[in-house]
């Protein structure tokens, strides 16, 4: 099989034009006095459009790449003609037995393992009152139930690797696309909103026990993300793929959608309904996202060949601005209710001063509250002793 276009492949092109794409130096990102070598990529999700611009940064740079579509929505002649050094592989991420035989695939192809992606996930545009069981089981299943398959498929190999990796290098490193929808909640997403808290909960968890392994993960936050992008990394082959099919026809590679819009009940049905806000947002922005697709994939490609990954990679403006101000909000809100903190007694039963009633001058409050405290133990000692004397009488 192969594709009626070759693939542009030029990353140079992209850096020179963009001297700023690069992670921090903290990092050890790749660089002309730090050359990368050659990875092995396991991408899930291959088909969506930040997943197609990660493959073909990864081939670009000279890496191997299993590229894995889903068996609902695609076919295995989709998935082949990519590349010479591109695998593709289907399987449905909720499917166990399907994640294993990609990993496997992957494996046995290019004789190891370096770094796991999951790009794959879809969330349902609806109120929550509105989604059916259906629509939830699937966003989790496909979401969260999905990334935990794929972690815990390729985690005994990654420990495996461990042993026989060199002193300050990684044995594997997983980098699991999240969403700004995993740090704030968004009218109309709940679920899938849900299922990217429970994801970052995982990841965040998991990192604890597999360090000492020498395993790192990253959570990817894309912000808004462009469908179409003009630069020679994302040319035209891949957004309609034209394929030969064994019977001669041709075989297009189907656009690929992140939500489903479902029609809401009459409650919810007004213009100005809060639970249609992610409809609205997504038919205003059609396809002008602020965040590129293709200069994700250039960092993620980073991400994947740097000595110290971060925890989180928040990818574009609106990622950064929203998750920033829902952090800024809860800050506040802390401090606002502070006040109502429980104190903590000391070994001798009375409240221990805090810092914040030093800083906030409530140790008169601190010091009455005790001596109520006090008075009313003596009280309590006197009624157990006048007790004991009316038995003795």
């Amino acid at each position: 099989m192969a594709a009626s276009g070759p693939i542009v492949l030029s990353p140079t092109t992209l850096l020179a034009d963009n001297p700023k794409l690069h992670l921090p130096s903290s990092t050890d990102p790749p660089s002309e006095t730090n050359p990368p070598s050659q990875k092995t990529w396991l991408v899930f999700g291959a088909t969506g459009h930040i997943g197609r611009s990660l493959v073909k940064a990864a081939l670009s740079h000279g890496d191997n790449v299993a590229a894995v579509g889903r068996s609902m929505e695609n076919s295995i002649q989709q998935m082949q003609g990519w590349h010479e050094r591109c695998l593709g592989l289907l399987c449905d991420v909720r499917v166990r037995g399907t994640v294993k035989a990609a990993v496997d695939a992957c494996i046995e192809r290019f004789g190891g393992l370096d770094i796991v992606v999951n790009c794959s996930g879809y969330g349902v545009i609806a109120a929550c009152e509105d989604q059916d069981t259906c629509d939830l089981r699937s966003q989790f299943d496909t979401n969260f139930l999905g990334t935990l398959n794929i972690i815990q498929l390729t985690l005994p190999y990654f420990r495996t690797q461990s042993a026989k990796r060199k002193e300050g290098e990684n044995a594997g490193r997983y980098l699991i696309f999240s969403s700004t929808s995993g740090a704030l909640g968004v009218p109309g997403l709940g679920p899938y909103c849900a299922t990217k808290y429970a994801t970052e909960g995982l990841i965040e968890s998991m990192l604890y026990e597999v360090d000492a392994f020498g395993i790192k993960a990253t959570l990817v936050e894309p912000g808004h993300v462009r469908l179409d992008e003009p630069t020679g990394l994302d040319d035209k082959t891949f957004e309609g793929m034209a394929l030969d099919g064994q019977d001669g026809h041709k075989i297009n590679l189907k656009r690929y959608g992140h939500f489903f819009v479902k029609k809401p009940s009459a409650a919810y049905d007004t213009p100005t309904a809060p639970a249609g806000h992610a409809k609205r947002v997504v038919q205003w922005l059609a396809d002008k996202q602020p965040t590129s697709a293709v200069k994700s994939a250039e960092l993620v490609w980073q991400l994947g060949h740097c000595r110290y990954p971060p925890l989180r990679l928040l990818l574009g403006s609106f990622a950064i601005e929203s998750v920033r101000d829902r952090l800024r909000s809860i800050i506040e809100e802390i401090e606002d209710w502070k006040h109502l903190h429980f104190p903590v007694a000391d070994e001798g039963g009375k409240r221990k001063r805090s810092k914040d009633a030093d800083r906030d001058g409530d140790d008169d409050d601190i010091k009455d509250e005790d001596e109520d405290m006090d008075q009313g133990d003596a009280g309590g000692g006197d009624e157990v002793a006048m007790k004991e004397e009316d038995e003795e009488d």
